[in-house]
């Protein structure tokens, strides 16, 4: 029997799920083909204290998606300090670290997010 593409990826964000503690700020990334998203999430109080996507209209990077999502990672550590938060979890969601994912992750470490 093959396994679908979705049930694998909900097993992998189950597993990454379970390692996270609920101390810290959660930072969640979703991508679609074209657009890719990234929220900070307080689990504890269900709250998204800090969102960015690279569909806003105030979001002016242009270029391939990678370098997209380099510009929403920064754009999310850049309001993250604004907020005040400082340490995050990754949270993947079930996606491979690697290209966007990746792109989008070593942007926010660069500006000063820490995880």
């Amino acid at each position: 029997m093959a396994i679908s593409k979705q049930y694998r990826r909900e097993r992998i964000k189950m597993r990454i799920r379970k390692k996270d503690t609920g101390l810290l700020p959660r930072l969640s990334v979703f991508r679609s083909n074209k657009e890719i998203y990234a929220q900070i999430i307080n689990d504890a109080e269900a709250k998204t204290l800090v969102t960015a996507s690279s569909k806003e209209k105030s979001f002016d990077a242009t270029g391939n998606k990678i370098e997209k999502a380099k510009a929403v990672g920064t754009l999310l550590a850049e309001r993250a300090k604004e907020a005040q938060v400082s340490q995050v979890f990754f949270d993947r969601n079930g996606y491979l670290y690697h290209g966007r994912v990746k792109a989008l992750a070593d942007a926010a470490r660069e500006a000063g997010l820490i995880f």
